[in-house]
């Protein structure tokens, strides 16, 4: 009964064509997201480890590896179809993940392991997601990703609330290390979705496309950012999240290390955070999302976010707690992945395809780590020069507010953009 025609439409609000594709995208971020959430609290807790005071700098060493890497991923979405690349990018991160096992398990530099862990998985989480999310831009219509990335958002969750939940259990009997091993099987089963996806029998038009190589140049993705002001628009955005998810995440880094001790206390306040965020945004897209994106649009929905950021620095600069910052933390993230992100996936499916892989990649890869590493000197200079916790969040509160005003600026050119490809496939 729970797996009903009815109740799978009314759960997913796709026709029959669609929802093959949306059901292997469920699938694909599930095993994606798992991952990466079994990684992220031993992340957290060895950034700490690393020291806090070795933040900015690690943020910084993030933004420098992407940079580095950007030109071969260019290259490799140049010259190889999108069934091909896809796994590549894949299979490498997993390879890393069994280097870092190695090293790990066999204590081999535990400081200096620690810090380039948590680079690395930072860049890992923002080339798998962006690749992910520029195949689903690339697969569906604005239209369709209104109504399914809601939906396929929700598979993320579900692994996000797994992949805590896997942490919390096995991190006591197997050891934290040897979770790496279990976000290896959730990496490759990632890219077997992927796969199955590229040849399901009910693919939209756009999945056709999959034997194609974009072509181009490794840098062409930076020329399509800087000539175009929609392009600019989502970097401006992309770089004011990045901003004030930095100075709550610094905040959050400092609270914690002050009034949580040891690593294995400090990595369950970092798994029940998880916990928690994943719980709210998974009953959020299964029965909210995809009305509140049709019923409101893109601008209202992406300006959600900042919106929450200027009441919880404002919160925060009134009383820089533990509490507060966690409160703060699980609501603005749940906020981001149940709306705002969704609704920032729908603006990138009225861009060429080019965009979508190359500038899209810059944006949320190159544009988000660099911002990262220019924010994390921003909250370490306002230290410096005396600011506690609670000024630094008041400094950062008209950032947000400016935020806000262009997610609805955004909203409006994307509704355009999408009126005019309506009316040109309808010619």
């Amino acid at each position: 009964m729970i797996f009903s025609p009815i109740w799978l439409a009314r759960l997913l609000p796709a026709t029959r064509e669609e929802r093959s594709a949306a059901l292997w995208s469920f699938l694909y971020f599930f095993a994606l997201l798992a991952g990466y959430y079994v990684l992220r609290p031993l992340r957290d807790q060895r950034g700490i480890a690393g020291g806090v005071k070795a933040l900015p700098w690690m943020f910084t060493a993030t933004f420098v590896a992407l940079l580095l890497a950007q030109p071969f991923y260019g290259a490799l979405v140049a010259k190889l179809p999108r069934r091909r690349f896809i796994p590549i990018v894949y299979h490498f991160f997993a390879a890393n993940l069994v280097v870092f096992w190695l090293l790990l398990s066999q204590a081999i530099a535990p400081v200096a392991v620690a810090r380039v862990f948590f680079v690395w998985v930072s860049v890992f989480n923002l080339f798998a997601v962006t690749v992910f999310w520029s195949f689903m831009a690339d697969l569906f219509t604005s239209e369709q990703g209104k109504r399914l990335f809601g939906f396929i958002g929700a598979g993320g969750t579900a692994g996000a609330l797994l992949g805590p939940l896997i942490t919390l259990a096995l991190a006591g009997p197997i050891g934290p290390i040897n979770l790496l091993l279990v976000a290896i099987v959730f990496l490759e089963c990632a890219v077997f979705c992927a796969h199955r996806l590229e040849f399901t029998p009910d693919r939209q038009p756009a999945a056709r496309r999959d034997g194609q190589r974009l072509g181009g140049s490794a840098f062409a993705g930076l020329a399509e950012f800087l000539r175009s002001p929609y392009l600019l628009g989502l970097g401006a955005w992309v770089s004011l999240l990045s901003f004030s998810a930095t100075m709550l995440y610094f905040e959050q880094a400092h609270l914690v290390a002050r009034g949580v001790h040891g690593a294995g206390a400090q990595t369950r306040v970092f798994a029940g955070i998880d916990l928690a965020v994943s719980l709210l945004t998974l009953a959020t897209q299964i029965f909210a999302t995809g009305r509140l994106l049709a019923r409101f649009g893109t601008g209202a929905a992406t300006a959600a976010l900042p919106a929450v950021y200027v009441a919880g620095f404002a919160a925060l600069a009134l009383a820089p707690s533990l509490a507060v910052v966690i409160a703060i933390q699980v609501t603005q993230r749940w906020m981001n992945f149940a709306i705002a992100n969704p609704a920032r996936q729908v603006l990138f499916t009225v861009l060429g395809r080019a965009e979508k892989y190359k500038a899209k990649n810059l944006i949320d890869v190159v544009v988000y780590r660099g911002s990262d590493a220019l924010s994390g000197w921003v909250f370490d200079s306002f230290q410096a020069v005396g600011l506690k916790l609670g000024a630094i969040a008041l400094s950062a509160l008209p950032v947000a507010a400016l935020w806000l005003v262009l997610s609805a600026a955004l909203g409006r050119a994307q509704e355009r953009r999408a009126r005019q490809l309506a009316v040109m496939a309808g010619d």
